[in-house]
Order: structure tokens, then C-alpha cells, then sequence
């Protein structure tokens, strides 16, 4: 299994921009979960947002409510991550993994199996 992110980039507070995650070697339609999660300098890394197709279900981290949004890509295994309103604070590397872990633990990053490299994400004010 592989995951690859793209779409990291700089933008000015209040902005918007879309994280893309891409899972080869599964099928992520059958099983399983797909996460967002994000690390600043200094800080644990932490989910972001968790989405599972086989039950349709989500879950956002409540600084992530009404502002990100995550759903499945038109390209199959793919994963997109929009996020408007963005702050200073959302800075840092964003990571997507894959992995299988009941719902009630989507929050905890131990319980994805496979990691991408990583994407910037750099909020100016």
C-alpha cells in the first residue's frame, strides 16, 4: 500500500486550499479508513479529519467543523481534503494514512498503518 499527498502549499489567512490523497495497492471503496492528520513544529501530531466509504461515515477534529471537509475524489482511491478559513495555527506538515481501526479510535494516529510523506501547509497572517 502506498499513499501520496498533494496540494500543500502557502496561503494568506482566511484562505482556502484542497489536500489530495491517493491509496494504491487497496481498494479503499471495501474497507478500512482514510485520515487526515497534521503536525506543527513542536507539537504531537493530530487527526484532522476521517473518512470511511464502505459506512459513509466522517469525523472532524471540532477545530476542524465547519471548515474542512472531507471527500472521496472522482479518481478511484482518492482522497480530497478541502480547507477554508484557514488560520495561522492550521500551519504545518498535513499526513493522510489509511489503515482500519473501528471508528471510536479514528482519532488515534496508531491506528493507521500506512503513512504518506507528508504536505506543507503554511498560513500567513
Amino acid at each position: 500500500v502506498q499513499v501520496v499527498e498533494s496540494g500543500g502549499g502557502l496561503v494568506q489567512s482566511g484562505g482556502s486550499l484542497r489536500l489530495s490523497c491517493t491509496v494504491s495497492g487497496f481498494r479503499i471503496d471495501d474497507d478500512g479508513a482514510v485520515g487526515w492528520f497534521r503536525q506543527a513544529p513542536g507539537r504531537d501530531r493530530e487527526a484532522v479529519s476521517v473518512i470511511s466509504f464502505a459506512d459513509i461515515m466522517t469525523y472532524y477534529a471540532k477545530f476542524a467543523k465547519g471548515r474542512f471537509t472531507i471527500f472521496k475524489g472522482d479518481t478511484e482511491n482518492t482522497v480530497h481534503l478541502q480547507m477554508n478559513s484557514l488560520k495561522d495555527e492550521d500551519s504545518g506538515v498535513y499526513y493522510c494514512a489509511y489503515g482500519d481501526p473501528p471508528p471510536p479510535k479514528w482519532s488515534e494516529t496508531a491506528e493507521f498503518t500506512f503513512w504518506g510523506q507528508g504536505t506543507q501547509v503554511t498560513v500567513s497572517s
